[in-house]
């Protein structure tokens, strides 16, 4: 039986592709976004199996409305996609209130309602899968790029904790962390925060670089979309998935400057630990801990 697919963030860039992608499967496909009449085109071509939804992920009412209108039309959810977001570039000082806020509603906040709207069908149907699309920028941080970075950081969390919690119940939660892929994210879609004197080697290099439109991204989003599609069919699916050449050497050279300061700062760490204290993970409750975790210690 064909899944149906929640997609946000479907009528441009890497969700566009998806939808497109999965479409051609013959898998029905929620396709939101906040202009759906970008949509027109496939729900000209697969009119049986594409439910186009106006919606504003920043809204929590749009977000309940979608899914019930979902449900009633499909009967069921089996995949979530949550696509749908933006950067803005700029010093962390730079940013107003609003455009904080924005970015961690749009990027954090909204994801995380849209996968609680959809947790009770998942959890009635002990079935699903939740794609969070993340970024590299969710594992390493850079200058310029704070705000967004600390939404997409946030929501790597989530998907970790909330994994080990649905488990249990048959839903599978995979973080998706692209690098660069040739989509309009640094381009009509990137915004930028106002100049500030004293950043202009660190911020304002970033600023120079994505506004420039000399940036070509290595990242294929057809390839990425096929590779999602894959993964959804996948009976064991990683919890995190790097996509992209470039991500993949980011996130190595990162993971060794981390390693390396660890060990560096190794016994400051646990020279904090109080005189009389045991160590936990040798503590019954602590050998508890670990197995539910699946470490071995």
């Amino acid at each position: 039986m064909k899944k149906v697919w929640f997609i946000t963030g479907s009528s441009r860039g890497l969700g566009r592709s998806l939808t497109e992608a999965v479409l051609a499967t013959g898998s029905k496909v929620v396709a939101t976004a906040r202009k759906p009449e970008h949509l027109k085109d496939l729900i000209e071509r697969f009119p049986d199996q594409i439910l186009a939804i106006s919606l504003d992920v920043s809204d929590k009412t749009q977000i309940h409305t979608a899914v019930a209108t979902a449900v009633k039309h499909f009967g069921k959810i089996d995949v979530l996609v949550n696509n749908a977001g933006f950067g803005i570039t700029g010093a962390a000082e730079a940013f107003t209130d609003e455009e904080v806020r924005s970015q961690l509603e749009v990027n954090l906040y909204a994801p995380i309602e849209i996968t609680r709207a959809i947790l009770p069908i998942m959890r009635k149907q002990r079935s699903g899968h939740i794609l969070q699309i993340s970024s590299i920028g969710g594992r390493v941080g850079n200058a310029g790029l704070s705000m967004y970075q600390a939404a997409k950081f946030g929501l790597q969390g989530f998907a970790e904790a909330l994994s080990k919690e649905v488990k249990v119940l048959g839903i599978k939660v995979t973080s998706v962390e692209p690098g660069g892929f040739r989509t309009d994210w640094a381009g009509d879609s990137m915004t930028f925060a106002k100049d500030v004197e004293g950043y202009e080697n660190t911020v304002g290099s970033i600023k120079t670089f994505l506004s420039s439109g000399t940036f070509i991204p290595m990242g294929d989003p057809k390839k990425a979309a096929q590779v999602m599609i894959e993964l959804v069919e996948n009976p064991e699916p990683p919890l995190h998935l790097v996509l992209g050449s470039e991500a993949v050497q980011i996130l190595k050279s990162a993971d060794e400057i981390r390693k390396a300061e660890f060990e560096k700062w190794l016994p400051v760490s646990i020279s904090t630990d109080h005189s009389d204290s045991k160590n936990f993970m040798d503590t019954e409750q602590g050998q508890e801990y670990l197995k539910a975790k699946g470490i071995k210690f």
